[in-house]
């Protein structure tokens, strides 16, 4: 019931109406029985981890033996949308020690498999390493090594198209109506055409990645084939799934009951860019990309077109939105091979990165770090976003990346930055100053942010009488004999204190 004044409105399941409905119960919300067997369950380590997403041509060159022909000398220039310069799975084997420094607990590639591009998103042979990448004894010692170091390994499957080399479409570009392939794809009419435009669907209206028919038993039949594969063959962990929104719901029942069934503990990631619920009743997804918390982070800390408040609102909406399980599963990012980079879209302001990153680690969810990102790397859209890794500590920005090592080891520390739920306690709309906190059973620690170009005296909204601060990236202590207390904070600055009770 709503009341405004002497005015009441009565909300039911069949609409609006001013007075109780009388003449039948069915107006009545009504909340089933819950059972056991219906509850959403994304795998347990997946709360803990850190990501680090690696696009492998660019991360680091471990074999120059098998660099790809025309390869440009490692950082030598801006990529263009169709240069090498040479990363492969060697080159990752070759700097895990640097990912477990920093702190990582997962990492997330970009697609391996054989593809002509640079990308690998325009598939030729989904039960092939691209021999530029390595091969399969190559993944097999990654994924052990990654094991062995407490890191977990996430693929990139491109089931919603395939590349103009996949050698099913190569037989239908070669047979036309006769082969047995042609109802794998979305065909028009024969002969194929590419030019001027295809006549048969495509990702992105790409001539080169065609699309797959997944309603298609044979379709399903193989790509679930392949998912279960690599898990079987090489261990890996979990599946992110691209542009998963174009892939029939049914599809993805099937794939959850196959990997699941391979590795129950496997991560089922989607990349849906708008509301997920659909895909992530427990029947599909354990979580999917989190777009819209990394667009308004953005928004808020970076472009600042948004004020403290409005930023709040748009976290509770997404929190609101799903239930508390998937959230805990979500994969926050900040930025990735499809986006600008971080900094430059801080107008290279490193106290605004710095913002994003406690932003991000200690939010609900898994927090997932593009390569680069956390030694200043710039750069704008794709291809500008996917330069080559630098490994001259002289040219990294080593405050930034200690600012990051810090807080994900703050992160593993205190559960309830992992886990704990969220309360925003003071967003100011003028001031953009912004306070919350994280608790988990007796735990809690409290954030607090000042998204200004001022200096400010932020107060403590909450009671802190007769309780013990400790400042966590100072280890100071003190007591609070009073409350009313507040926290002096510099431009852009920002704290991070644990109550104990």
């Amino acid at each position: 019931m709503l009341h405004a004044g002497e005015e009441t409105l009565v909300y039911t399941e069949k609409g609006v109406y001013l007075t109780p409905p009388a003449d039948d119960t069915a107006y009545y919300f009504c909340f089933p029985f819950l059972h056991e067997v219906d509850l959403f369950h994304a795998p347990e380590w997946v709360k803990d981890t850190v990501w680090y997403q690696i696009f492998p041509d660019r991360f680091a060159n471990g074999n120059p033996a098998i660099n790809p022909e025309g390869v440009r000398p490692w950082g030598s220039e801006d990529p263009t949308p169709t240069s090498f310069f040479g990363g492969d799975l060697q080159g990752i084997i070759d700097h895990l020690d640097y990912l477990v420094d920093l702190g990582i607990s997962g990492i997330y590639l970009t697609p391996i498999f054989r593809a002509p591009s640079n990308h690998k998103y325009d598939t030729a042979d989904y039960l092939e390493i691209d021999p530029h990448f390595g091969d399969k004894e190559t993944l097999k010692t990654l994924v052990q090594r990654c094991h062995e170091k407490g890191i977990r390994v996430m693929l990139d499957a491109v089931f919603n198209h395939c590349g103009y080399e996949f050698a099913p479409f190569q037989d239908v570009l070669k047979n036309g109506e006769s082969s047995p392939y042609k109802d794998w794809f979305h065909i028009r009419d024969f002969p194929l055409q590419s030019e001027p435009r295809p006549n048969y669907d495509t990702f992105a209206f790409v001539p080169q990645m065609p699309k797959l028919n997944t309603a298609h038993p044979d379709v399903r039949r193989y790509l679930l084939d392949v998912a279960t594969y690599w898990i079987r063959e090489c261990d890996i962990d979990g599946w992110r799934l691209d542009v998963a929104n174009e892939i029939d719901h049914e599809f993805w029942r099937e794939f959850r009951r196959a990997v699941k069934a391979q590795k129950p503990d496997v991560y089922i990631l989607g990349e849906i860019w708008h509301d997920a619920m659909p895909w992530l009743r427990g029947d599909q997804f354990d979580a999917v990309m989190n777009y819209p918390v990394a667009d308004a982070a953005l928004r808020f800390f970076a472009k600042e077109e948004i004020n403290a408040r409005e930023f709040a609102e748009r976290l509770m909406r997404v929190l609101h939105s799903y239930p508390a399980t998937v959230n805990e599963a979500a994969f926050n990012l900040l930025g990735s091979h499809d986006t600008p980079r971080i900094l430059t879209v801080c107008g290279e302001d490193v106290r605004k990165a710095k913002l994003l990153f406690l932003f991000q680690l200690t939010f609900t969810g898994s927090p997932c770090i593009y390569y680069g990102d956390e030694i200043g790397m710039t750069g704008g859209n794709d291809p500008g976003c996917r330069k080559c890794m630098i490994w001259d500590d002289d040219k990294q920005h080593r405050g930034l990346y200690e600012h990051v090592k810090q807080l994900i080891a703050l992160r593993r520390q205190y559960r309830a930055l992992r886990r704990g739920h969220i309360a925003v306690l003071h967003a100011d709309e003028q001031t953009n100053q912004l306070v919350y906190e994280k608790t988990d059973g007796d735990e809690t620690v409290v954030i607090i942010i000042n998204r200004s170009n001022q200096a400010a005296d932020i107060p403590l909204p909450f009671n802190a009488k007769k309780k013990r601060l400790v400042n966590l990236l100072t280890g100071e202590r003190w007591a609070a004999e009073a409350d009313g207390l507040s926290v002096s904070l510099p431009a852009y600055g920002f704290a991070l204190y644990a109550v104990e009770k």
